[in-house]
């Protein structure tokens, strides 16, 4: 007791003068609750979770969960505590040790802290079970807040979805609920009522009829999987299949569940998986997950990247529920692309920190406009890319506060997008670009990293430095500022240029008109530099903005030659 009643007295002076950060122009305050659920403290790093076995009961009538989570786990630190997390509205029932000790817990808002009988030793494999159970806070507006969806299909079917990303894994089951430690496999158990059908990550190992009116159903997870990712999809499903056939790597089984009523609009939209496939495949690598297979399930939100398991909800329809910032943007389904993407950026990549999830959304959405390269070419791409300038607020950061469980700002989405076609310009060698895309997925295959391993990686493999670019870009609002003053004095004209940025020594290079119809790079620094434009009017003078995210502030100067 004196260790618990310790730490949590350290945690309270940590948080006593509550943390703050400023994130444009707003001050966030942070509280103790958000430092519990996103620091890694001694209670948390101090083990290692290798498994998970999730067994619950899901009540559609009741709107409950019920069940236990065994917690497989490695000591890596001594200790006599241990923090797991599960939300303040779901009741604890009793936790064990390797099956036999009642162990005494104490709970501070989402997280819980458990007392040990006596010291684990480090390198020791131990196992933790918690009985719990009650009703999950209910989704608000899935998938963009955390919860439980109850609802029906349009006959009348009981139709149950979870969405937790951001809000945390620990809404609905007890886990280590970070990102820094995924488990190695996981069994997910879910008993529904008879007449429905449970579909979660990974592969179907059991059906088991009970006889008491219920069915439970075993998925394995054969890889890691965070944690927000686990999910259920409980209703009443038609099923069909197809294979994706990559001659180099393996075959891939595609399974697709939807609500039977739509099922010839499924059959329909869902053909456009295949060649998205492929397309995903040439260019980030083979599917991380063969093993257990992609599935595509039909849901009661817009949808989500439950890996293995994508939750869709688009109403079959191309672009974004119909709609699209331009026109090509209506030629394929946006969620299905999207959200498999992140079965690369997100599920086979993930970030320690969900202050990083920019990795995620950055190139899950620059993923859209690389696709339209593929599929439509390079300049419908750039079309694509361009489109989403309208959506842009350049509010805060795409890099959030760290250990407090904050993203930053929604921009990671679209603007993450025109950053990276803006990276990829800066670096003018496509093949290079290509190769690091796949090169990331490789290198950090299966792991939660840190966001600045991006950086480095990029910067290692172009040979060149970029982290200006990438401070600017993703540790402040602010887009740089091309600043350009054109004078004409007759014949003659001349550009003075430099850049405005928050980072010192900006230096980006930039293409831009040095001839009638001509662009060249040129090299700016945050110091001036002049060049002759002979032959080129000021009114025609342009930069690359189809490749070049950035702020143009001109100036024009008409001079009298006989001055």
């Amino acid at each position: 007791m004196r260790i618990l009643t310790s730490i949590l007295i350290l945690f309270s002076i940590i948080n006593t003068t509550q943390i703050r950060a400023q994130l444009g122009k707003e001050q966030t305050v942070f509280t103790k609750k958000d430092s519990l659920r996103g620091n890694l403290t001694p209670p948390r790093t101090c083990y290692d979770v290798h498994y998970y076995h999730l067994d619950v009961k899901i009540d559609p009538a009741s709107k409950t969960v019920s069940g236990s989570n065994t917690i497989y786990f490695e000591v890596m630190e001594n200790t006599k505590l241990l923090q797991v997390d599960l939300f303040e509205n779901m009741n604890i029932e009793k936790i064990l040790l390797n099956g036999k000790k009642k162990l005494k817990f104490n709970r501070e808002f989402n997280a819980v802290f458990i007392e040990l009988p006596k010291e684990l030793n480090i390198g020791t494999f131990q196992q933790l079970k918690i009985e719990y159970g009650g009703k999950p806070i209910v989704a608000k507006r899935p998938p963009w807040d955390g919860g439980f969806i109850w609802t029906q299909d349009s006959i009348g079917n009981p139709w149950v979805g979870v969405a937790c990303q951001g809000t945390g894994a620990s809404l609905w089951w007890p886990n280590k609920d970070h990102q820094s430690d995924e488990p190695d496999s996981l069994l997910i158990s879910v008993t529904v009522p008879n007449g429905l059908e449970n579909i979660s990550n990974g592969r179907l190992k059991a059906t088991t009829k009970l006889k008491n009116g219920w069915t439970k159903y075993d998925w394995f997870v054969s890889y890691p999987i965070n944690n927000y990712n686990v999910t259920v999809n409980i209703g009443d499903f038609a099923h069909f299949d197809d294979i994706y056939v990559d001659e180099a790597v393996d075959t891939l089984t595609l399974d697709y569940y939807v609500i039977p009523q739509e099922l010839e609009k499924a059959k329909r939209q869902f053909a456009q998986v295949k060649p998205m496939m492929e397309f995903f495949h040439k260019y980030f690598g083979p599917y991380p997950f063969i093993r257990d297979g992609y599935k595509l399930i039909q849901s009661p939100h817009l949808g989500m990247e439950h890996q293995t398991a994508v939750a869709y909800g688009n109403q079959y329809l191309n672009g974004y529920k119909g709609t699209g910032s331009s026109e090509v943007g209506i030629m394929f389904d946006f969620i299905i692309l999207h959200e498999t993407a992140h079965e690369w950026w997100g599920n086979n990549i993930t970030t320690n920190d969900v202050a990083d999830m920019w990795v995620h959304e950055s190139f899950g959405a620059y993923s859209e406009g690389l696709y339209v390269e593929h599929a439509f070419g390079y300049a419908q791409a750039m079309k694509y890319i361009n489109g989403k300038k309208q959506n842009i607020r350049n509010d805060r950061p795409m890099i959030g506060p760290f250990n407090v469980n904050m993203e930053g700002s929604s921009d990671m989405y679209d603007k993450g997008q025109l950053v990276l076609n803006t990276l990829r310009h800066v670096i003018a060698e496509d093949a290079l670009w290509m190769e690091i895309l796949r090169g990331l997925n490789q290198e950090f295959r299966y792991q939660s990293i840190d966001g600045q391993q991006v950086f480095d990686y990029i910067s290692a493999k172009v040979g060149m430095d970029l982290y200006y670019f990438f401070d600017q870009y993703f540790r402040y609002k602010n887009l740089p500022i091309f600043l350009v003053k054109l004078s004409k004095k007759g014949d003659e004209v001349k550009a003075t240029y430099s850049w405005k940025a928050d980072v010192k020594d900006f230096k980006m290079p930039i293409k831009v008109t040095t001839a009638p119809g001509k662009f060249e790079l040129i090299y700016p620094t945050t110091e001036e530099q002049t060049m002759d434009l002979n032959g080129l009017h000021p009114d025609d003078f342009r930069i690359a903005e189809d490749q070049y995210f950035v702020n143009l502030k001109l100036w024009k100067t008409y001079i009298d030659p006989r001055k």
